[in-house]
This record gives C-alpha cells, structure tokens and sequence, in this order.
C-alpha cells in the first residue's frame, strides 16, 4: 500500500456471512429449497474496510473477533486485502459475529445477524487507536457495535476535526450527543424512517427526512434509495443522483460498498457530492456480482465503468 495515500479509520463489527440463493426469499414457517452456498467474510465494519482498500487508501480497522475458526479465517482476508489489522482482537470470551443471509433470484435479500464478539468491542478499544484517528482523512462507523464504542470513535474524530461518518445500520433510534458529531450520515430509506419517523418512499419524502436529520445536528445526510439511486442534503445543496443500471446479482453490500467509497473520496478532499457520486460507481458495481467482500471493486474496475 502507498505510505503517502489517504488513511480511512474503520471502527466496526466483522461476521461470516453464510450466504444461501434461492429463487425467492421464504414466508415466515416456510422451507423452500435454496440454489448455492457460499461462505464469505463479511460485517458491515469488514466490509467498509475492504471496499475502501480495494480502492487504494490506507485502511486501520477497528474490531473484535472471537477466537475461533472464523476469527482465523476474517484475520487472513484482511491481510491479503491489505487492511492493517494493528487493532483487530480476538477474545475467547465470545464467538465471531455471523451473518445468515438469503439472495432471491432479483438480487434482494434477508439476512440475520449473530453479532457475537461485535459486541465485545469498547471504547478502551477504540481509544488505542487514538493516534491512526488523529492521522486519518475519515473515520467510519456503523450500529452493529456497542453505542458507546461508536459515540467514543464520533468525539476522538471530532476532536481532531477528522469527518466522521455514520452508516445506522441495523437501524435504531440514537442519541442527540451522538448525531451532533456526525459529519455525513448515509441510511438507507428503512433506517431513515426509524430515525426520523418519515416514511421515505420518493425523492420528497427522503428530502423531508434529510431535514429533519439536519434539524437534529447531522452536517450532512445521504439516504441511499437502492436501484433509485441516493439523496444528499446538507447546509448548502439538496440534490438527487440517480443510480447506474446494472444488473444486479446480490445486493447483500451494496450499502457498504458506497459509505465505504464515500470515505475513500472525503479522505482525498473531494467535495461531498463529488465523493458520492464517485460511491455510487462502486455501489453499483458490487451489486453485479455475490458475496460482500468478495463483491467490492478494485480502483481500476471503477475506473473502467466510469469510463464506459
């Protein structure tokens, strides 16, 4: 990895995804029979992480894993995806977080997540990171670790004017403290609506949700729409950018893959629709392929598409 790119601090969680196709997502008390298995890394912290040193930035990721044969396996993908793994822990105290998740024949998908050692993850942690924050172009969080992990990671970036983004997901409602520090928030139309109670379902509803974010502290909001593409409010500029037709395989990271290439463009001092537009490429190239880490693109494959 080039010593002189941007570097993205990542803090948080690292499952196995046990990832089953099937032509279409089962009722509740239902058994269908599914197409193939696959067994891939993945988390929504990992994921992040991967993404944006695919991309060719320099990637510290913060994180527990259990110590275990999944732990084992996690730890040898980040290190060929060249993500440092400084502060990566294994703890025998909980297994690794896993992901059971099931792809429909459009892409769709459902996934149950066992968080495991995700949740083993303190801001003791986080603080012995305190010299990467201090050095990073962006910091990056998401929900599936503790809050106070996630609020301690928030005021280290904020106190080294280092933007700090929050994907909040899985979805919950969060405290005033927190959302005053974030810089970019980017939930998709659900963890919108549980956010802000607005169900957002059209361009004009995702604006009035935005509003309603920026009304609590948020700097900026992003609300991904999925195949509609995403919407960027913040102090100066509302603007819609419609996704890029692809067609889609699994869906499964496609939201990590764009806060993930979010990062990487604030860390190089894009402008933030700049660096959005840039995540929206990537997103739409993870979805045309299965898995989540497995499906991130490199630098060049962006390059490429952007291109074509």
């Amino acid at each position: 990895m080039n010593s002189d790119a941007p570097k993205i601090v990542v803090v948080g969680s690292s499952n196995m995804d046990l990832v089953v196709k099937s032509q279409r997502i089962p009722a509740a008390g239902e058994t269908i029979l599914g197409g193939d298995f696959i067994m891939v890394p993945g988390g929504k912290g990992a994921n992040q992480a991967v993404a944006a040193a695919k991309l060719g930035v320099n990637v510290c990721f913060v994180a527990k894993l259990g110590d275990d044969v999944f732990g084992a396996q996690s730890l040898r993908n980040f290190k060929k995806e060249r993500v440092n793994t400084d502060h990566i822990q294994q703890t025998k105290d909980a297994p690794s977080g896993v992901a059971l998740i099931m792809v429909d024949d459009k892409g769709e998908n459902s996934i149950v997540v066992a968080p495991g050692a995700n949740l083993k993850l303190s801001p003791q942690d986080v603080r012995a990171a305190e010299v990467e924050i201090k050095a990073a172009g962006a910091v990056v969080a998401q929900l599936e670790v503790p809050l106070d992990t996630i609020q301690c990671a928030a005021e280290l970036a904020n106190r080294s004017n280092v933007p700090f983004i929050l994907d909040p997901a899985p979805a919950r409602e969060l405290p005033q403290e927190l959302l005053e520090l974030v810089d970019v928030l980017t939930p998709n139309e659900t963890e919108a609506q549980i956010l802000t109670g607005i169900e957002v379902t059209d361009e004009e509803s995702a604006r009035e949700a935005s509003m309603n974010l920026l009304g609590r502290g948020v700097k900026a909001a992003i609300i991904t729409l999925g195949s509609k593409g995403f919407l960027l409010v913040d102090g100066d500029q509302a603007v819609y950018v419609p996704a890029h037709k692809v067609r889609a395989v699994d869906s499964t990271a496609a939201g990590d893959a764009f806060t993930g290439s979010l990062a990487v463009g604030i860390a190089q001092g894009k402008g933030l629709l700049d660096a959005a537009s840039f995540a929206n490429y990537v997103a739409a190239l993870a979805v045309t392929k299965m898995g989540a880490q497995s499906s991130m693109p490199t630098l060049q494959e962006v390059q490429d598409f952007m291109n074509s």
